[in-house]
């Protein structure tokens, strides 16, 4: 992580922060409701990350050569294992 993050990170939690003491001095949101936002914000971003995850999961690329690829490394790799005495599993 370069300086450039670290520095729009801290910039958008002094933003959060001021945000949040305006919200406490002020009376345009109730009180009670006020020392919640932080709490709600936690929830927000966690709600936040799982929907990404599900997007990258749901949008996943196939990869058909990878794949391929991937058969012929685990053949030759029991072919390897089966010349040194290693069981490997059925076929």
């Amino acid at each position: 992580m370069n300086m450039k993050h670290i520095l729009k990170i801290l910039a958008l939690l002094v933003v959060v922060a001021a945000t949040w003491i305006t919200l406490l001095e002020t009376s345009v949101v109730p009180h009670h409701y006020t020392w919640l936002l932080p709490v709600y914000l936690v929830v927000s971003l966690g709600c936040y990350g799982l929907l990404m995850v599900g997007v990258g999961l749901m949008l996943f690329p196939t990869c058909p050569q990878e794949a391929v690829l991937l058969q012929k490394d685990i053949v030759e790799a029991k072919e390897f294992f089966g010349r040194r005495g290693v069981d490997v599993g059925s076929d």
